[in-house]
C-alpha cells in the first residue's frame, strides 16, 4: 500500500465543516460545548498523524461509497487519547451516517445489545469503546450480528424457553480497545480491518497545538507550541488538556499570549517537567530507586507503594516510561534504567538488577 503524503502540520487550516457541535452531540446523546466539538476534527483532512491508519480508512470509505454498502467492521487499538473515538466520528461524518456511541462495560446483557442494534438504520455506525470489557455471554451474540446481521435471543427459562430471531439492519461496528490482547480470537477475526494507533511525534503534536489554539482564538508563538508539544507524552488528548490549562495561566499570569516561558511556567505549576514526566511518574521512578535499588520489582508492589491502581499504572504511566526508556520489563519484574535514575537526579545503580536490562 503506498504511503500517504504527510503534510506539514503547521500548514493545515481547519475547515468549517470540521467543527460540528450538532453531529457530536447527536452521537454522544448528550450536550457538547462548542469548544469541545471544535477541537475534535470531523474530516480526514483535519486529522493529523496516523498516516497509515488514515490511508486504510480512506480506502474503505471510498469503496463503501462506490458500492453503496455499509462500511465493513473496524477495530482500532492503541493507548488512550490517540484519536480512536475521533476517527469513529470522522467515518460517520464522511459517510453521512449516524454514529451511536457506547462502551463495553455498559452492555451487561444480550437485551442491551439488542436494544442498540434494533434501533439502528441501514449503514449506521455502532462505536463500542473498551470493547474488550464486553461480558463473554454478550460477546457471543455479536458474532451472528456482525456476520449475518441477526440476533437469536432466548426468552424465558426452563420448559418455556424459546429462541426469537431478530433481523437487524446492516450496520458497521467500530471497536476501540486499549488492550487488544484481551479480545478473544473469534471476535477479533470478525473485523475486516484491525489497525493500531501509535504515539505522535513532536512535530505533529505541535501542529495539533497550533490548530487547537487557532480554534480557541488563543495567541501562541512557535516556542509556546513546541513547549506544550514536548510535554504532551505523544498524546493529542494530553496536548489539548495542556493547551486549556496554559491558556488559563496566560490569561491570569501573563498578557494572554502563550510564549515558551509562559508555557514552561504553567506546566511547571502542574509538575510536568521538560521531558513530559508528571508527579506520579517521578514517584514511581524514585520509589524503585530508593526502596528497591532499581528493581526488579512487581507492578502490584509499585501500585501499593504509590497508592495507585495497578491497571492505571500499566495503561497510563508505564507505556510512556517504557517507550522513552525510563523503565524496562523483565520476567522478574520492572527494572529502572540509567535514564530513569538520571530523570530523578540520582546516579545509576550497579549490580545484578542492571545486568538484567
Amino acid at each position: 500500500m503506498p504511503e500517504s503524503k504527510i503534510e506539514n502540520p503547521k500548514s493545515k487550516i481547519p475547515s468549517p465543516a470540521a467543527t460540528g457541535t450538532s453531529f457530536i452531540t447527536s452521537a454522544l446523546a448528550s450536550p457538547v460545548s462548542p469548544v469541545e466539538a471544535a477541537l475534535r476534527p470531523l474530516s480526514f483532512s483535519d486529522f493529523a498523524g496516523q498516516p497509515k491508519t488514515v490511508e486504510r480508512l480512506k480506502v474503505m470509505v471510498g469503496a463503501s461509497k462506490r458500492r453503496g454498502e455499509a462500511l465493513n467492521h473496524i477495530l482500532l487499538s492503541g493507548p488512550p487519547g490517540l484519536g480512536k473515538t475521533t476517527l469513529a466520528f470522522i467515518l460517520g461524518h464522511e459517510l453521512g451516517r449516524t454514529v451511536r456511541v457506547t462502551s463495553g462495560p455498559v452492555i451487561e446483557k444480550a437485551g442491551d445489545l439488542a436494544g442498540l442494534l434494533t434501533n439502528m438504520e441501514e449503514g449506521d455506525i455502532l462505536f463500542i469503546d473498551e470493547i474488550h470489557r464486553i461480558p463473554k455471554t454478550v460477546e457471543e451474540y455479536l458474532y451472528s450480528a456482525m456476520e449475518d446481521f441477526r440476533l437469536d435471543i432466548m426468552i424465558d427459562q426452563g420448559p418455556n424457553a424459546r429462541s426469537v430471531r431478530l433481523s437487524i439492519p446492516k450496520f458497521t461496528l467500530i471497536g476501540a480497545t486499549t488492550r487488544s490482547g484481551l479480545l478473544t480470537a473469534p471476535l477479533r477475526s470478525r473485523f475486516t480491518l484491525n489497525t493500531r494507533l501509535d504515539y505522535y511525534d513532536r512535530a505533529t503534536l505541535e501542529g495539533i497545538v497550533l490548530r487547537s489554539c487557532g480554534l480557541l482564538k488563543v495567541e501562541i508563538d512557535d516556542g509556546g507550541a513546541k513547549e506544550i508539544a514536548s510535554r504532551a507524552r505523544g498524546t493529542p488528548r494530553i496536548a489539548n488538556n495542556l493547551v486549556n490549562f496554559v491558556r488559563d495561566y496566560a490569561s491570569e499570569k501573563a498578557d494572554g499570549k502563550i510564549t515558551k516561558p509562559v508555557a514552561a511556567a504553567a506546566l511547571e505549576l502542574l509538575e510536568i517537567d521538560a521531558a513530559g514526566l508528571d508527579e506520579m511518574d517521578k514517584r514511581v521512578l524514585r520509589l524503585m530507586a530508593e526502596h528497591y535499588q532499581g528493581g526488579p520489582v512487581g507492578l502490584g508492589t509499585i501500585a501499593i507503594a504509590v497508592g495507585e491502581e495497578a491497571e492505571t499504572l500499566e495503561e497510563v504511566h508505564e507505556p510512556f516510561l517504557i517507550q522513552e526508556g525510563y523503565l524496562a520489563r523483565t520476567a522478574q519484574g520492572r527494572i529502572l534504567t540509567a535514564k530513569g535514575y538520571h530523570a530523578i537526579g540520582l546516579k545509576a545503580a550497579t549490580g545484578d538488577q542492571q545486568s538484567l536490562l
